[in-house]
């Protein structure tokens, strides 16, 4: 009886398990609903950042970002070089971590700290993105996504006491956005004085830290400590605006500040040759060191004398006395056309000595070819004063690229200098020819800059200078693109493209302004204009 109750239990069982299965299956599909929809696919780029960031939690900043970029090259670069890299980061560590840690350890009465192993490891850092910020000052700035997961393998020995103690850094993680700044810009390699680094927020630092082989960072609420604590500490000394300099270069010789002020004195000229039909000369002199950007110094014109007697006075900014050069040129005025050369001299600053007037009678020459046999014709002398005065050291400009120096001795005390130096323009073009060259109109005197040929984006970086009685608080200079035909154009010599009037008053308040114009007239022409007020 036994069997057979378990025989008949074992089919009942198996039979009712069945009818179960039967009558779910059927319920299911008869309560399933009858208007389901097929699901809708749409492309990633339909998404917006919030739906993107569900799906795909780690989105590199130049997808989330149109501000960024992608710097894939830059990776690739850091990849093939990080085993380099590596030697070369650990061995610029211990060099300079050896003079401050021999600095400080007696303080605190240890034998020794060293390095038993230092290494980056195989992984190295990635960038998700760069974002780079243009700006009208002379500087390049960069702000890099940075990511590293490391596996880094750092030791750090000391000995005290007779006992010896290691602490060992593994499983290193840095998440930061740092600013870095390039300035200022200087044509001498590399091309930029100083780095400055900050942070744009505060940066995510992670690790394990083993102290006598064992893991510290399992200790209960240490692990949160150690990280709120890096987080505050690297915050208050480089979250930005607080920045943190490295100099690359001297700027002073770097970007050629001014050093001294060259006194020139013209007094007159002796037995100049005739140039003019009626047997006469109109001569100027023009002086220029050499450089420089600057505009050349003119005297007046003495209209027929060939013994003309000037006596004018002139100061021009030395940057490099070593290098630089004195260009003495006289011309022969004339009323049209090119004006004639009657002859030249150069003097080397070096061979003057600071604060010695010193009074020099020159042969005027054709060139400074001491091979030309035509410099041994007769074209007169000219006599000149000379004295070079070197600024003291708190008279020497700091080292800065916005700073505005002091104008030069002789400048009206109840006035200044007007310095106006034209940059660059972008997207002028005229109708018939754009070779552009900049025009400035300020009280009736006019100066311009060199012609560009054949060139939208033209860049001249020349510097011009107006010294006045009194600041120019109600004035406006005028600042009006021009091109003129290179070729003997009669229907269309001159054309517009584009000016700009600009008022003074923000000068003389804010001692600099550096702003591109939009130019009136044009379609899409700015110019860059930097504006110095310059007191003594």
């Amino acid at each position: 009886m036994g069997i057979l109750s378990t025989i008949l239990g074992l089919c009942g069982f198996g039979i009712g398990t069945s009818i179960g299965l039967v009558i779910g299956y059927y319920m299911f599909i008869y309560f399933q609903p009858t208007d389901v929809k097929d699901p809708i696919i749409r492309p990633l780029v339909e998404q917006d950042s919030k739906t993107l960031e569900g799906i795909l939690p780690e989105i590199p900043l130049w997808v989330k970002n149109p501000d960024f970029d992608r710097v894939d090259w830059l990776n690739k670069f850091i990849e093939n070089m990080w085993p380099f890299l590596d030697k070369a980061i650990c061995k610029t560590a211990r060099s300079i971590a050896k003079p401050i840690i021999a600095e400080q350890i007696p303080k605190y009465k240890i034998e020794s700290v060293d390095f038993d192993m230092l290494t980056l490891g195989s992984l190295p850092p990635t960038f998700q993105g760069m974002k780079v910020y243009m700006t009208d000052e002379k500087e390049l700035i960069m702000e890099p996504a940075l990511r590293w997961a490391g596996n880094p393998n750092i030791i750090v020995a000391a000995k005290a006491f007779g006992m010896r103690a290691t602490v060992q850094v593994v499983d290193l993680q840095v998440f930061a956005i740092p600013r870095i700044t390039l300035k200022p810009l200087v044509p001498s390699f590399p091309c930029f004085a100083k780095i400055c680094v900050s942070l744009m927020e505060k940066p995510h630092v992670d690790f394990g830290l083993k102290l006598l082989g064992a893991d510290v960072m399992s200790l209960p609420g240490l692990y949160r400590f150690v990280q709120e604590l890096i987080k505050e500490q690297v915050a208050n000394m480089y979250l930005w605006p607080k920045v943190l300099q490295v100099q690359i270069l001297d700027p002073s010789k770097a970007q050629k500040k001014p050093v001294g002020i060259l006194g020139v004195k013209v007094l007159r000229a002796m037995k100049l040759k005739k140039k003019d039909l009626l047997g006469a000369s109109d001569p100027y002199v023009k002086l220029k060191l050499t450089e420089d950007k600057l505009t050349s110094k003119k005297t007046t014109v003495k209209h027929k004398n060939l013994n003309p007697e000037w006596n004018e006075e002139f100061s021009i900014v030395v940057k490099d006395p070593e290098s630089q050069a004195l260009e003495i040129m006289v011309y022969d005025w004339e009323q049209v056309g090119k004006h004639d050369k009657m002859g030249m001299n150069v003097i080397p600053l070096k061979e003057l000595m600071p604060d010695e007037p010193k009074v020099l009678t020159l042969d005027l020459l054709k060139n400074m070819d001491p091979n030309d046999v035509q410099n041994e014709k007769s074209r007169g002398q000219l006599l000149v004063e000379l004295v070079y005065k070197p600024f003291k050291e708190d008279e020497i400009p700091e080292d800065d690229s916005n700073a505005i120096e002091k104008a030069p001795e002789g400048t009206p005390a109840s006035g200044g200098l007007l310095v106006i130096i034209v940059h660059e323009a972008e997207d002028v073009e005229g109708k018939h020819h754009t070779n552009p060259q900049v025009r400035l109109l300020f009280r009736g005197e006019e100066k311009r800059t060199k012609p560009v040929k054949k060139n939208r984006d033209p860049r001249w970086g020349e510097e011009f200078q107006f010294t006045l009685e009194e600041p120019p608080t109600n004035d406006r200079i005028h600042v009006e693109v021009i091109s003129t035909s290179s070729r003997m154009g009669l229907l269309h010599p001159k054309e517009t493209l584009g000016f700009v009037d600009i008022k003074l008053a923000d000068v003389v308040n804010n001692r600099r302004i550096n702003e591109k114009y939009h130019l009136i007239d044009s379609k899409n022409g700015r110019i860059q204009i930097e504006l110095q007020w310059r007191t003594s």
